[in-house]
């Protein structure tokens, strides 16, 4: 399993390493998402559900269906 490398924090977070925030890192084929607070602790899922997901939170609607 490759793993990632290019871990970029939420520009929401500021600066500093006492802000704690969500962190988004990709290899070819799966996103992964952190807490930087608990960096060990990852979640993976395909990039395309990842977008379709925060598409959803974006435009205010729900995920059903």
């Amino acid at each position: 399993m490759t793993s990632p490398d290019n871990w970029q924090k939420s520009s929401f977070s500021g600066s500093g390493d006492g802000n704690n925030c969500l962190e988004l890192a990709t290899t070819p084929g799966t996103a992964y998402l952190r807490e930087s607070d608990t960096p060990a602790t990852r979640i993976s899922t395909a990039p395309g559900v990842l977008v379709h997901f925060l598409n959803h939170i974006k435009n205010g609607t729900g995920v059903e269906g």
